[in-house]
């Protein structure tokens, strides 16, 4: 009992910031919930809620709420989508997450931020937003500081992509919705961000955008294997430099539970195709425990902190967007427009 009351103050805080947040979205929807919960959670934890006693709630948010919201999230998607994008849509998407890992990574090294960092930017980026992030963190042994602060980096560019990736496609495609989908569907972060975005569109561009991204949120479990094997191959090498390496390093992890039950499901909706009362709940609970984890996320960021990373963080994001839409923009050009 004595430790879940530890947890009810900032649990309960991060819910009211949620529903606040959800409030608001329905006016700037342009902005999504998502957005305004983290940067309500960025202002009211930094201003008015710095108390101790909020820490254990706020914690239990921001790892447990997402890691439910996570799993949950494979009752929403189902491997047919694999076949109304086609094998040049798979190659697409397969093309476009490989260019921004490996842009992420790379830019991420110039800049001189560690393994954590980058790791957390190229998957949250390349997949989905906040959900990979928390699902690559425990495989790769990310500090809690550098997830939040590379979540809060990703909903911000994400926000900034939001508004701009219909007008960019509009340029680019015309009215060509299936590519403009494709542009915003295969770049921007969060399930939410995509349909606020291809909304802006059209009905039909939402269609697309969301297959797309779909495509993007099944490789998940694919970006969590590899990231995790790419940190214990570092770890290994710093093992035969001489490095001293603790214990619990050395002992390997494999796909978080969540993730396998993301899989589990993925697996059962495909073959089974949920009843629409399951699958409509699990995205419901989902989105609802993402927004409240990322109030909470938002109330235990160190703004001092990340505003003294701010200018080397800005140049970080920015290079990672300006690489996801421009690869966006060719691979679309070379392998969608014959099928458009």
């Amino acid at each position: 009992m004595s430790k879940v009351k530890n947890v009810l103050p900032g649990l309960g805080l991060s819910l009211v910031i949620a529903i606040i947040a959800q409030f608001i979205g329905r006016f700037i929807p342009s902005l999504g919930a998502a957005t305004i919960s983290i940067l309500l959670g960025i202002l009211l934890g930094n201003t008015l809620f710095k108390q101790p006693g909020l820490q254990a709630g706020t914690k239990f948010s921001e790892s447990k709420l997402l890691e439910y919201s996570v799993m949950l999230l494979g009752a929403t998607i189902t491997f047919q989508t694999i076949s109304h994008i086609g094998w040049q849509g798979v190659l697409f998407i397969l093309l476009q997450m490989s260019i921004t890992i490996l842009g992420a990574i790379f830019i991420g090294k110039k800049l001189g931020f560690g393994e954590g960092i980058t790791l957390l930017m190229a998957g949250g980026n390349a997949v989905c937003g906040s959900s990979a992030i928390a699902s690559i963190s425990p495989v790769i042994e990310a500090e809690d500081e550098d997830k939040g602060m590379v979540i809060t980096l990703v909903n911000l560019m994400g926000t900034v992509l939001m508004l701009t990736l219909p007008v960019i496609s509009l340029a680019m495609f015309g009215s060509n919705f299936l590519l403009r989908g494709a542009l915003i569907g295969g770049t921007l972060q969060s399930v939410g961000q995509v349909v606020a975005s291809a909304s802006m569109v059209n009905q039909t561009t939402v269609q697309f955008a969301t297959l797309f991204k779909i495509m993007r949120i099944m490789m998940l479990v694919v970006v969590v294997f590899i990231f995790g094997r790419l940190h214990q191959n570092n770890i290994q090498s710093e093992l035969e430099a001489g490095a001293k390496i603790s214990e619990n390093r050395t002992k390997g992890h494999w796909l978080p539970w969540y993730v396998a039950g993301f899989l589990v499901l993925c697996v059962l909706n495909s073959v089974w195709h949920m009843p629409a009362i399951l699958s409509g709940g699990a995205h419901l609970l989902s989105s609802w425990f993402e927004i409240i984890a990322l109030a909470a996320i938002g109330l235990r960021l160190n703004l001092a902190a990340f505003l003294k990373a701010g200018k080397r963080f800005a140049i970080y994001g920015l290079g990672v967007g300006s690489v996801q839409v421009v690869s966006a923009l060719v691979l679309i050009t070379v392998f969608l427009k014959v099928i458009a």
